[in-house]
């Protein structure tokens, strides 16, 4: 998350937000340091909670700690969705809570838009990827992969397979057939810190990852239709099947060309040292 998106300002104020579950999250305490002229904006938040038996009882569903870059670091704060803000400014007396409604209104019409039509949300995903640094042809991969994943999901959906926890067991029984590895492994692999869970695989791997990434949840797909997977424990079997086969495709791959799929590459990390060696071989250049 680059600081141009991490950050949004109001009256003045900066509050931080990342992207989470498909949506923005903002910082809790930011929001009540935009709203209120207290000097302890954490203290004011704690004694928010203590007043409100709705905060008391329920503040684990409201806020969710997520990793947030800080001047010393990156850091678990809790921050809140559009939907958990709103409830926040609702206990704040302050003037400035009206266009701070408006505010998020509109950050919640950008979402809505969004939904109605996907290529914005694809746009968006596009020049979040830019930011980040990667090449044109890694982002390209990326957006189609983010494609075959949502007529996956959208095929679940239609079956009563809806909960984000089977689609989390599901997502990694296509990804252990697929690669040998479970996610968890996979992660480790990378070099990935387990503590950020909301940190992507996917936006980590190298083109052939992708790609059989891709392969896995396509098959998979096609395994869902084509048994007419109506249950968790159905759709877990064409999971197991479309894995299965491009398990076996990238068995294949590694044993005709004496390559290794599952790498400790990071695509990132990469692009950023390709990007810089071009850089000191043009200033070179310049030099001579």
């Amino acid at each position: 998350m680059t600081p141009e998106n991490s950050l949004v300002a109001f009256d003045g104020k900066n509050i931080r937000r990342t992207w989470f579950n498909d949506e923005w999250w903002f910082v809790a305490v930011d929001i009540v340091a935009a709203l209120t002229d207290s000097a302890d904006p954490s203290g004011y938040l704690k004694d928010m909670r203590r007043r409100d038996e709705g905060f008391a009882q329920g503040w684990g569903q409201i806020a969710t700690p997520l990793p947030i870059e800080t001047a010393g670091g990156a850091q678990k704060l809790n921050c809140v969705s559009t939907k958990g803000a709103l409830r926040l400014i609702q206990s704040i007396p302050s003037k400035k809570a009206e266009p701070f409604k408006r505010w998020l209104a509109q950050v919640g019409y950008e979402r809505i838009r969004e939904i109605e039509n996907p290529e914005l949300a694809q746009e968006r995903a596009k020049e979040y990827y830019e930011l980040k640094g990667y090449p044109k042809d890694w982002i390209d991969k990326r957006l189609r992969g983010i494609a075959v994943r949502q007529e996956l999901t959208e095929e679940w959906k239609k079956r009563g397979i809806e909960e984000q926890r089977e689609y989390a067991i599901l997502t990694n029984e296509i990804s252990q057939a697929t690669f040998g590895v479970p996610i968890k492994i996979h992660k480790e692999i990378k070099g990935l810190d387990p503590k950020f869970k909301n940190q992507n695989l996917r936006d980590h791997m190298t083109d052939l990852e992708i790609i059989f990434s891709m392969l896995g949840e396509r098959l998979t797909t096609e395994a869902t239709r084509k048994k007419d997977a109506r249950s968790f424990t159905e759709g877990l079997d064409a999971a197991k099947e479309g894995g299965t086969v491009a398990g076996r495709a990238r068995q294949d791959a590694e044993k005709t060309f004496g390559i290794k799929v599952v790498s400790p590459e990071n695509y990132l990390d990469l692009s950023k040292k390709r990007r810089i060696g071009k850089e000191m071989k043009d200033e070179s250049k310049k030099l001579k």
